[in-house]
């Protein structure tokens, strides 16, 4: 029999516990490794807003107007406007963007060859073609993991949000999960009250609400009977989170109506501009990714008359927020990056049934970038004399959201957790789509 005290010997129950928090430690280990390998700088910027064009602006007819091609490839849209920035034209339906070059750069070729809105979304979205068992998460899902809730994010608005309508073409979250995946607005913010959904009813008021909440409490006999019960501490604490969303300082971010009308009007009075502006004030108040769902540009059939409409919407509320961000100094930390899955065929199919429109286009398109650590007053890479092929400096998906990750202080070459324990980065390169390409250092 050995000598020696009892209390010097490991019982099976305290080599297991040893076992347990040795495991778990090595996780919390594991997990502020990834953490600090995906901030590998202070960041530039602490926020995106990303103006999502669903379902394909037309390149042509916004930053890369090609008013030499002829009649088949412009139509009715024949002019370019100088910017203020010497040698850079936009199209002749952005008069107040061509105000703001200064402050943005341009993406004249974007490339990756797919005409299909579902993948294309996936990819410009993700950085990935699709495929495999594996479904990508999206920039924003990356931007909430890793400036958001895994970073000590407290807020009680969720720190991916989507104005106003879920983009419905692929998993936001992909295999991060449920967690990461944007809140969705609903609503509308150009209406008398922006009801978002779950947090503002438009036909009931606040003190309404208020009283309701009292007859619930009055009613709620399980907590009357058990005062101090974990369980029911738990679920009050969750139904004072909610109703903080919905009457506290957290729901009032949402109401537009605390603006000054005369910023209301500058934006406009449609949904997109209030939209813009809604998205301003979710990054003032600390908000790291917000998307603006901009539906309305799938223009197969008389392209033209849409985009006279369209247009002009996009002109004034984009223009404004470059203003409005700066005006707050908020657009050195915020980037906006303007992209929809692909472009518009440059040559306008005229006849029957189309009249006048134009067709899904991923060969060359582009994008524009602002704020946050990228330049303004820049174009890269450059399209043909019609605008249907990349000319030079050919840029992927990856390229894009590899430059925002940086600029938002991510590692886009850190790992990326995954339920099968594969070796991920955050980001891609962009090689699988072809030579050339590269992150965006030019305007970085």
């Amino acid at each position: 029999m050995n000598d020696q005290p009892h209390d010097q010997f490991l019982t099976r129950r305290d080599a297991l516990k040893g076992m347990l928090c040795g495991a778990a430690g090595l996780a919390l280990a594991d997990q502020a490794s990834v953490l600090a390998q995906a901030a590998p700088r202070k960041p530039k910027a602490k926020a995106v807003i990303q103006i999502w064009m669903w379902g394909g602006p037309p390149h042509t007819d916004t930053f890369d107007p090609k008013p030499d091609a002829g009649y088949d490839y412009c139509g009715p849209f024949r002019q370019a406007l100088d910017t203020n920035v010497p040698g850079i034209q936009v199209g002749q339906m952005l008069p107040r963007l061509a105000q703001q070059a200064d402050k943005y750069s341009i993406i004249r070729s974007m490339t990756h060859g797919v005409n299909g809105h579902e993948t294309a979304s996936y990819i410009v979205q993700t950085g990935h073609k699709p495929g495999g068992r594996l479904v990508y998460p999206s920039l924003g899902a990356i931007v909430s993991k890793f400036r958001g809730y895994d970073a000590g994010y407290t807020s009680l608005v969720p720190p991916y949000v989507v104005l106003t309508r879920a983009q419905g073409r692929f998993d936001e979250a992909g295999f991060l999960g449920p967690r990461y995946k944007p809140f969705v607005t609903g609503g509308d913010p150009n209406a008398r009250r922006f009801a978002v959904e779950g947090v503002v009813s438009g036909n009931i008021t606040d003190d309404r609400q208020k009283k309701r909440r009292e007859l619930l409490h009055s009613l709620d006999s399980l907590k009357l009977a058990t005062p101090g019960h974990p369980v029911t501490a738990q679920l009050g604490t969750t139904e004072s989170k909610a109703y903080e969303m919905i009457l506290g300082d957290a729901g009032k971010l949402f109401d537009l109506s605390t603006e000054d009308n005369a910023i209301r009007q500058r934006y406009g009075r449609n949904t997109f501009g209030q939209s813009c502006l809604m998205a301003r004030r979710l990054v003032q108040a600390g908000v790291p990714f917000v998307t603006i769902n901009y539906g309305g540009w799938d223009t197969h059939k008389q392209h033209f008359e849409a985009m006279r409409r369209k247009l002009p919407q996009m002109d004034m509320a984009m223009a404004t927020l470059l203003q409005d961000l700066e005006e707050h100094g908020l657009l050195d930390s915020t980037i906006v990056w303007w992209s929809g899955e692909f472009g518009r065929s440059p040559k306008v199919a005229w006849p029957g049934p189309w009249n006048g429109g134009r067709h899904h286009f991923g060969k060359c398109f582009s994008a524009a970038l602002a704020g946050g650590g990228f330049k303004g007053g820049q174009v890269v890479g450059a399209s043909d004399a019609t605008g249907e092929n990349v000319a030079e400096r050919p840029v992927y998906p990856p390229d894009v959201l590899g430059s925002i990750c940086e600029l938002m202080g991510i590692n886009p070459d850190s790992p990326l957790p995954n339920p099968r324990g594969l070796e991920l980065s955050v980001m891609p390169s962009g090689k699988e789509f072809g030579e050339g390409g590269g992150r965006l250092k030019e305007i970085m």
